[in-house]
């Protein structure tokens, strides 16, 4: 299983010193999180995709560049990115653009993103925020899979005879995550084209959690891409650690009372016990998150939120260190034990073991149709199944062979 760090790139005060960077500053703050990330051995960076203030992350893709020149072993990822806001032909060609600065050491998120006002700012219909997904991630997919594009959809301009570039690095596009909360339509999406599926519940119960990757493996078996359990799934989280539990709970209380994005609700003590939210010790974590296997099954990806609601950088590294040192060495070694068979995904693919699976497929670098199913009805014309898709029951172990 991967571990790593998620940022939702909030500009806060802090409330124990009333201290706000600017802009500039978060944005450094961010990048040397996700430096020390790397060297602290977590497997994944993550950043988020926000275009108003308080947030500062409007360019994912400008960011993980340069820290695909900075870092050495991370995974660079989105948390967001929006794919109903943002214009397909640019997401194509930045994202293939950034596989082939990092050497493949990325991957991203699709999402629609948690800010209204968004959909209006970039054009678009917030009412149209399903459809928006569908049309432009399968545009995106043609994009990457085709090497001329001849298109027509109900939210952009027509393409005719378009080559977006640069093209996918080894002609295998990157990994592609569908994130999403509460809609069984975008896990559906997930499970259509084979892809992974992540759960960002850091404000939800257990129970939902549950009932929605219950639902993405279901229809990923479905869809003939191999058994529920082999499907790829991540989910999200909080943590705050102190050596001492009650430590912990004491520095952390007064930037929970006043976040932005949970102060002023219920309390801390409520809002642990019904999300994922962890206060405590290095040990509770590790006891806490073990437990999430036995709710969803085996996953591969485990992201933290640790750098919100106004925490001082020294305090956010302080944070990595623990992770690092005492959390994610245990929760891997328990996670291993715990995956049920060993064709069972161990982690997300990297990119080397999709080309590896491309082209024992014979699909690598190769021009496709295009996918001409529908997501909802499973209708797929022979020949057109999503180019760079995971082959039924094909292990880490077998991508290598």
């Amino acid at each position: 299983m991967q571990f790593g760090i998620f940022s939702v790139s909030d500009v806060t005060t802090d409330p124990t010193t009333g201290h706000t960077p600017d802009d500039t500053e978060r944005v450094r703050n961010m990048l040397t999180i996700a430096r020390h990330a790397d060297e602290a051995g977590l497997d994944v960076y993550a950043t988020g995709e926000h275009h108003n203030p308080p947030f500062v992350a409007s360019s994912p893709t400008t960011m993980l560049g340069y820290l695909a020149g900075v870092t050495k072993n991370i995974t660079l990822s989105t948390a967001t990115t929006l794919i109903t806001t943002n214009d397909p032909v640019r997401l194509a060609e930045e994202y293939a653009m950034l596989q082939v600065i990092s050497d493949g050491r990325m991957d991203l998120m699709m999402g629609r993103g948690n800010t209204g006002p968004v959909y209006p700012w970039f054009g678009q219909d917030i009412r149209q925020g399903i459809p928006l997904a569908v049309e432009n991630y399968a545009l995106l997919r043609r994009l990457w899979t085709e090497d001329v594009v001849d298109w027509e959809g109900k939210f952009r301009t027509p393409l005719q005879g378009f080559t977006s570039t640069p093209r996918p690095l080894d002609g295998v596009p990157p990994f592609v995550w569908h994130g999403s909360i509460r809609s069984p339509e975008i896990a559906e999406q997930a499970a259509f084209y084979g892809d992974g599926f992540l759960h960002n519940n850091i404000f939800w119960p257990m129970h939902h959690t549950r009932q929605m990757v219950r639902f993405y493996r279901q229809r990923f078996e479905h869809y003939g891409h191999g058994r529920a359990d082999q499907a790829i799934v991540g989910l999200g989280g909080q943590v705050f650690m102190r050596k001492r539990s009650q430590d912990a709970w004491n520095e952390f209380r007064p930037y929970f009372d006043e976040a932005p994005v949970y102060g002023h609700g219920p309390s801390m003590e409520d809002f642990t016990r019904e999300t994922p939210l962890t206060v405590g010790s290095p040990q509770q974590v590790i006891d806490r998150y073990a437990s999430f296997v036995d709710e969803v099954g085996y996953y591969q990806r485990q992201l933290f939120l640790v750098d919100h609601a106004g925490l001082p950088l020294k305090t956010v590294l302080e944070q990595i260190d623990l992770l690092g040192e005492e959390v994610v060495p245990e929760l891997r070694k328990i996670a291993e034990a715990k995956r049920p068979a060993e064709d069972v995904p161990l982690n997300p693919p990297t990119h080397a073991e999709r080309v590896a699976a491309a082209r024992a497929a014979g699909e690598a670098g190769a021009t496709h149709v295009g996918d001409t199913a529908d997501p909802y009805t499973g209708t797929v014309a022979e020949g057109t199944q999503p180019a760079g898709a995971r082959t039924t029951g094909t292990t880490q172990q077998e991508a290598r062979a």
